[in-house]
């Protein structure tokens, strides 16, 4: 196992100011503060995906995302669901970053899903529609057992995520991606 610390990128499919999504992303990142560097997307500054803007020079925002994930050594996306499904801020920025097919800054690279709802279900419909586009883009979503998180709003103490059970199971998700990392290499 390597010493150096693994550099994660969070991406949360929410933009809403306490959106639940970053709160167990921010969470989960204080959680494993001690073996992963963490930084985080902004996906609600991209303009939304049209293959006519995929063109050098690529906007701004979407170079930057670009950027973050092909420096990172894996990718945590945690997520909430709308309408039973993947929040379409999310899907555009997957969509961003997995062109070109074959050569995109996703591709090879390990990514843990969460979700998240007030709902029981915590978000599984997305879950699983997350993992179809990530694996579209040749990225490698971790084989572990589902983080989802029902009734995510009364886990929730002034802002934060705060759920002990959740944070102990999801951290076996993140052994597994730091276990992928190692195996596969960094970067």
């Amino acid at each position: 196992m390597s010493t150096a610390k693994y550099s994660l990128l969070g991406i949360s499919g929410s933009l809403r100011n306490g959106a639940f999504s970053t709160a167990v992303l921010t969470a989960m990142a204080e959680a494993t503060a001690d073996r992963a560097d963490h930084s985080f997307a902004d996906i609600g500054i991209l303009p939304l995906f049209n293959q006519d803007l995929y063109v050098e020079p690529l906007p701004a925002p979407v170079q930057q995302l670009r950027v973050q994930i092909a420096a990172a050594d894996g990718i945590v996306i945690s997520s909430g669901e709308y309408n039973h499904g993947i929040p379409g801020v999310l899907k555009n920025a997957l969509d961003w970053a997995s062109r070109p097919h074959n050569g995109s800054p996703l591709r090879d690279k390990p990514v843990l899903i969460m979700t998240s709802s007030p709902a029981v279900t915590g978000g599984v419909r997305a879950q699983y529609q997350i993992r179809e586009t990530v694996i579209s883009a040749l990225a490698r979503p971790v084989g572990t057992p589902e983080i989802v998180v029902g009734h995510v709003g009364a886990k929730m103490i002034d802002g934060r995520f705060h759920d002990p059970a959740v944070i102990e199971f999801a951290l076996n998700g993140f052994a597994a991606l730091f276990a992928e990392i190692d195996r596969n290499g960094r970067g």
